[in-house]
């Protein structure tokens, strides 16, 4: 699906295909219209390789911020490819109240890097987040964590190859100069498990023994109550 800016008709699309992200302000997944582009002529004098639109998210009306790489200029045209970069991503949300608190800052931290797509910091912020964690987690705790991510890859089918710079990231004990660079998909992929390895260790122990403690609760009360009327 090519991306067009015309002399005049302005950004156009070969489909009717309608355009839809996750709003950066509002966290809905919604239509984006056009708001603003660029001015053909200035891109024909200028022949930049990138360019900045502005489309606004019609659910909050806000205006959202992408970057295009340009493919190539035609007489009355300007071809963009279809990938681009958010140039502001909506927050990454996670039950923190679960984790230990030390834990909690850095992936806090953690997050603030990847929606700000710094991969290397990010990587580096997941290293140091998920090594909070394992004193956390008892005398076996690193041992633990990595029997959940090593589930986690199974459950979602991650291939060796795609997984083997996730657990480099978050177990290798190395210096922070070899930490592997990951692209995109990769921040990605290394976001989910360690969200997942956060949510088994630390978030399902803490909501389940929450559950069962308020269920003895009742059952208490009641046998109290049972007890007071006969």
């Amino acid at each position: 699906m090519a991306i067009m800016i015309d002399r005049h008709t302005g950004i156009q699309r070969q489909t009717e295909e309608q355009f839809g992200l996750e709003c950066p302000y509002c966290s809905v997944y919604a239509r984006m219209s056009p708001q603003s582009i660029p001015d053909f002529d200035d891109l024909v004098i200028s022949r930049p390789k990138h360019v900045g639109l502005v489309y606004q998210c019609d659910a909050c009306s806000a205006p959202v911020f992408l970057r295009f790489a340009i493919k190539q200029f035609n007489p009355d045209s300007v071809e963009l490819y279809r990938n681009f970069i958010e140039l502001e991503r909506p927050k990454e949300r996670f039950q923190f109240s679960y984790l230990p608190k030390d834990t909690e800052v850095l992936f806090r931290e953690t997050l603030a890097c990847y929606s700000n797509n710094n991969f290397s910091a990010f990587a580096s912020m997941c290293r140091r987040a998920a090594a909070s964690s394992f004193g956390h987690l008892g005398d076996r705790g690193k041992l633990r964590a990595f029997d959940e991510i090593i589930a986690t890859q199974h459950i979602a089918e991650i291939g060796d190859d795609s997984f083997e710079p996730i657990k480099r990231v978050l177990f290798d004990a190395g210096e922070e100069e070899k930490l592997p660079i990951l692209d995109r998909a990769q921040a990605g992929i290394l976001l989910e498990v360690l969200k997942d390895m956060f949510y088994e260790c630390f978030v399902r122990h803490g909501k389940l023994t929450r559950a069962i403690k308020v269920r003895r609760f009742f059952v208490t009360e009641r046998n109290g109550d049972v007890k007071s009327s006969v």
